[in-house]
């Protein structure tokens, strides 16, 4: 049942996410907001900070009151946020609308984690995971078809639609049976925050959460740049043509008919849902931190090789490369968390688990905002190229690459490899990969300071030592 809840609720998560960074600052997109790049990344650095922010604290909440109280509460909050963010265009009113859901969502994680937490046993651990990372993936992977079909009538439709889909969760509630999170249930919230911050400066935890905060910033480049990055340098026109595609999975561009964005970034869940059961328990017998190691370092090849040319094939190799990775990485680092984690504070830890997210999302959402904004953005190398090279400036941003085709005399696929040659924005991604093979490296040097703590006689928690 809680599987159930949380594919319906990121079905509806990602009905809205995989589609935002256009809705938000495409600058052609039609009926989209026209924000900023770096308006954006800023909106994206608030969203992150409530929604992998929060969960360190509402895990100790969840412990405390129960986990059916936090996840109604939870479902709640995230369809207000939908409804906000489907009526509101202007820059605040529209971030309260996202802020609205990342509270939500940082509400309902621990709920549903420290569930599954309490129902794995040492034996079921790695597969549990997987079962459940798969299950997050299906909703993921029914997200984008959810978006092209709603995106079909409106842009408030798919908002409207993803709060209708969230709002099941409360039918499904009916069915839950409570389960005792095996935690102090006296105190209030101050003595739930002290224990959170106690927690926190236990060495092992708080290194492996700095550690870890350098994948969360690689990692999610993938949702919050990759997609105005394929709609602005990936030509996919071939892969349409050879396969043969149906409107369903395309969308018309002034390039030609092009997979959508979505679609190119769904190769991630459907990969996932596919095969993260089959590796989870081909590594289950892996330590877990040379996993996440292993997986990281392949995440970061497989981003490069998503943005290094224009090619569509080459984008979706790219994507699934990095879908290898993340199966490595993400599930065991939520089952380290997991089996290390004292009873009776299994969803505190599950809250910790997205503190390297919260940190490393927050500050990726600015650099991407700015790299991007000054390397990727094609409207943005557009405005230059006709000031830097043709002496002409005033025009808006919505125009500008319609501008400089009229200037050069070429058509759109013509001046995207202008623009491409000219600037070669695939560099881009450069500083991403670098922070990501930083961090893989710390994950090599933090295994090896854990197993120098325990050879010198300090006690490992309960299955750390995996």
């Amino acid at each position: 049942m809680v599987n159930a809840m949380e594919m319906f609720e990121r079905l509806a998560y990602y009905g809205v996410r995989v589609v935002i960074p256009i809705y938000i600052a495409q600058a052609d997109e039609l009926h989209g907001l026209h924000f900023t790049q770096l308006q954006k990344g800023t909106i994206f650095m608030l969203w992150a900070l409530v929604q992998s922010g929060v969960p360190i604290f509402s895990g100790g909440f969840a412990d405390r009151y129960g986990y059916k109280r936090t996840i109604a509460a939870a479902v709640v909050i995230k369809t207000a946020g939908y409804l906000i963010m489907a009526t509101q265009r202007a820059f605040w009113p529209f971030t309260a609308g996202c802020l609205t859901l990342a509270l939500g969502t940082a509400i309902f994680k621990p709920g549903v984690q420290g569930t599954l937490v309490r129902t794995l046993t040492g034996e079921t651990s790695s597969v549990g995971w997987g079962t459940f990372y798969m299950l997050v993936n299906v909703g993921g992977f029914l997200g984008p078809p959810l978006a092209h079909f709603l995106y079909g009538f409106s842009w408030p439709a798919v908002f409207f639609g993803c709060a209708v889909i969230a709002s099941l969760n409360l039918l499904l509630l009916l069915t839950y049976e409570e389960v005792p999170s095996g935690g102090d249930q006296r105190g209030g919230p101050l003595r739930i925050a002290a224990l959170t911050f106690r927690n926190l400066v236990k060495p092992r935890l708080l290194v492996f959460i700095l550690v870890m905060s350098g994948f969360w910033l690689m990692f999610m480049q993938l949702f919050d740049t990759l997609p105005n990055f394929i709609v602005d340098w990936v030509d996919s026109t071939r892969i349409v043509r050879t396969l043969h595609l149906p409107a369903l999975f395309t969308t018309q561009t002034p390039r030609g008919t092009m997979v959508a964005q979505e679609w190119m970034i769904n190769a991630n869940a459907g990969l996932i849902v596919l095969c993260v059961v089959w590796v989870s328990w081909l590594v289950a017998r892996m330590h877990r931190v040379q996993s996440i190691l292993l997986g990281i370092a392949i995440s970061s090849a497989g981003l490069i090789a998503a943005g290094f040319t224009r090619s569509g094939w080459l984008c979706i190799g790219g994507i699934l490369l990095f879908s290898v990775g993340e199966m490595l990485a993400s599930p065991k680092m939520n089952e380290y968390l997991g089996v290390i984690a004292p009873e009776g504070e299994k969803a505190l830890y599950m809250g910790y688990a997205n503190m390297p997210q919260a940190i490393g999302w927050a500050y990726g959402s600015i650099m991407g905002g700015r790299v991007y904004d000054e390397m990727g953005d094609k409207a943005n190398l557009a405005l230059r190229y006709l000031a830097d090279r043709h002496g002409i400036t005033g025009v808006e941003r919505s125009a500008a690459v319609e501008t400089l085709q009229t200037v050069l005399g070429v058509d759109a696929a013509e001046v995207t490899a202008v623009l491409w040659n000219a600037y070669q924005p695939f560099r881009l991604w450069y500083p991403f990969a670098a922070i990501g093979l930083a961090s893989a490296v710390g994950v090599f040097f933090y295994a090896r300071w854990v197993r120098a703590r325990q050879v010198s006689g300090t006690p490992p928690a309960s299955g750390e030592d995996k």
